[in-house]
């Protein structure tokens, strides 16, 4: 056997193998790519239905559920199957009435996770054929609940996907055939494999020019190209670290623009009326004192005084909000600072008969905070649960370390039995202006989640049993930065 048929021998060979493994594993990997985006497919749409339902969950129209599903099918949307919390259907389509392995049973039963997913392919006899159906069913939670609701099941018809899959394995076969005959060739198929690596840099820096950071150059040779892909890849981990600080930076900066718009809306306000608000205040001071006025009008100037004094009263609140300072931070016990609030409200708690409950775990180390700061932030929530009390209520107040996520914090709760806040203001309550009380301006809670964000801690409405609000501060237990 001679040298050059030895050597066509082994390059066909190295051929065969070569493109057999390339295909077998493109194939599956193509298969797996199409399996995954219909999955992802048939997510989108399930989490479509259940905002497309929305308001009938929340409201537990299983008739408005079913309308809203047949508005939603299609020749991909098979059928779509709604479960209460207890695994109970509760809407599905006509087309799916009499099969009852398909309605009868939800996967999700006892999974409280809000990220499950379930997916099966299976075969199902709809309209008396039997088709192939991918069933994917998801959770669902309503947002600002931590409760599961129910689950949605949806099944996807598979045929688009076999068509793709058969078009890709033609698609690979035909590659494979021409890989084959370039590899007869010797020399070509040589430079094909030293083109291979090439390529795919190529395509590297394509999809990174366009912005997928997340690409990586799947390249593991030592020579020359495998470290320039290992220069591509750490590049593109710098250029995604760099773009995940710019977005933070974007928000940031976002923050800092509104909080500057309302601080040239709070000097123009101080400005334009704190001096002629001080003349009129003096001048119904001294009409006041000249004592020659009978009831009725100096009745009506207290109500002046006391509208004078609310206007001051909001100025002073707003400057105070829009004004950053810089944290004076020593170490405190929460206790402390939060028992200095409790007396500061102490009377106001007895006038109203509440019932003040304190807590505190023993051992809790001291955090680095501002005092006077953190003590402002405990006034305001305490004086939201005290406005939010009727007389003869209840306040609990409990401090303790935090657990889970929150490990290494300080955890502040402080409960009422109220008249609560709704759920769809959870978060609203906390933004500049809004209340939902008749009286205050909207800014202490407001300023209490700016000073508690500074601090690098968090503060939030949380879920309690029976009536009223609760309140969560996690105050870290070290400095951070």
């Amino acid at each position: 056997m001679t040298l050059h048929t030895r050597f066509t021998l082994w390059i066909a060979i190295l051929v065969v193998v070569l493109v057999g493994a390339i295909l077998w594993v493109t194939e599956k990997r193509e298969v797996s790519t199409i399996y995954e985006e219909t999955k992802n497919k048939g997510v989108l749409i399930a989490k479509n239905l259940i905002d497309h339902n929305l308001r009938y969950l929340l409201n537990y129209d299983d008739e408005g559920i079913q309308s809203g599903i047949r508005e939603q099918l299609d020749d991909k949307l098979l059928y779509v199957v709604f479960y209460d919390k207890f695994a109970t259907p509760i809407a599905y389509n006509k087309e799916i009435a009499d099969q009852s392995k398909i309605t009868c049973c939800s996967r999700l039963q006892g999974d409280n996770r809000p990220e499950s997913v379930s997916a099966e392919a299976k075969e199902a006899l709809l309209a008396g054929k039997r088709r192939p159906v991918l069933e994917i069913e998801i959770p669902i939670f309503i947002r600002g609940s931590a409760d599961k609701w129910g689950s949605v099941k949806v099944g996807l018809s598979l045929e688009d996907m076999r068509v793709d899959v058969r078009r890709t394995r033609n698609v690979l076969i035909l590659m494979g055939a021409v890989g084959f005959l370039l590899g007869l060739a010797g020399a070509t198929g040589l430079a094909r494999r030293i083109s291979r690596p090439i390529e795919k840099l190529v395509e590297g820096t394509v999809r990174i020019s366009k912005g997928d950071f997340s690409h990586r150059i799947g390249i593991g040779s030592l020579d020359e190209i495998g470290n320039l892909a290992r220069s591509f890849n750490d590049m593109t981990d710098r250029l995604l670290d760099a773009r995940d600080k710019m977005e933070d930076a974007h928000k940031k900066l976002i923050q800092a623009e509104k909080l500057a718009s309302i601080g040239r809306l709070a000097a123009t306000i101080a400005h334009e009326i704190r001096n002629p608000l001080t003349s009129v205040k003096l001048n119904i001071q001294k009409i006041v004192e000249d004592g020659r006025l009978g009831s009725p009008e100096t009745e009506h100037l207290a109500i002046s005084q006391e509208g004078i004094a609310l206007i001051e009263k909001f100025i002073k609140e707003l400057l105070n909000f829009t004004r950053v300072s810089e944290l004076q931070r020593d170490r405190f016990p929460v206790a402390l600072i939060l028992d200095e609030s409790i007396k500061v409200l102490a009377d106001a708690f007895r006038e109203k008969r509440i019932a003040l409950e304190r807590r505190v775990e023993d051992g809790l180390p001291d955090v680095p905070v501002d005092g006077d700061k953190m003590r402002q932030v405990f006034l305001n929530v305490l004086r939201n649960a005290l406005e939010a009390t009727p007389s003869g209520g209840r306040v609990k107040v409990t401090v303790a370390r935090a657990e889970g996520a929150a490990a290494g914090m300080i955890r502040v709760r402080v409960s009422d039995n109220g008249c609560g806040i709704p759920e769809k203001d959870w978060e609203n309550i906390f933004e500049p202006f809004y209340s939902t009380k008749s009286t205050g301006f909207g800014l202490g809670l407001a300023n209490a989640r700016k000073i508690i964000e500074q601090h690098k801690g968090l503060v939030r409405v949380i879920r309690k049993r029976g009536p009223g609000t609760a309140f969560e501060i996690l105050i870290p237990g070290e400095e951070t930065t």
